[in-house]
């Protein structure tokens, strides 16, 4: 399986994408992803799991786009 995840981070969100769900957010946690290094702390806001790897890296494409951002915030955020 291949995941599209969304960390809440201290100043907004992260859209990526990993084959290792566990291991990725560690990584990430542990201040060893640069792009999420200097935005601790985190925590998993939600997660998709798609079989299709080319499938999961357009969805991630998707929610970093404008229409994307909105979708998520239309449909995965609470208020």
């Amino acid at each position: 399986m291949h995941y599209v995840y969304s960390l809440k981070c201290k100043d907004g969100y992260y859209i990526g994408c990993t084959d290792n769900l566990k291991d990725r957010i560690l990584r990430h946690k542990g201040g060893n992803v640069p792009a999420t290094a200097s935005r601790l702390s985190l925590e998993l806001d939600f997660y998709l799991a798609v079989k299709d790897k080319y499938i999961a890296f357009n969805l991630e494409k998707y929610f970093k786009s404008g229409s994307g951002r909105t979708f998520i915030k239309k449909h995965f955020m609470t208020i």
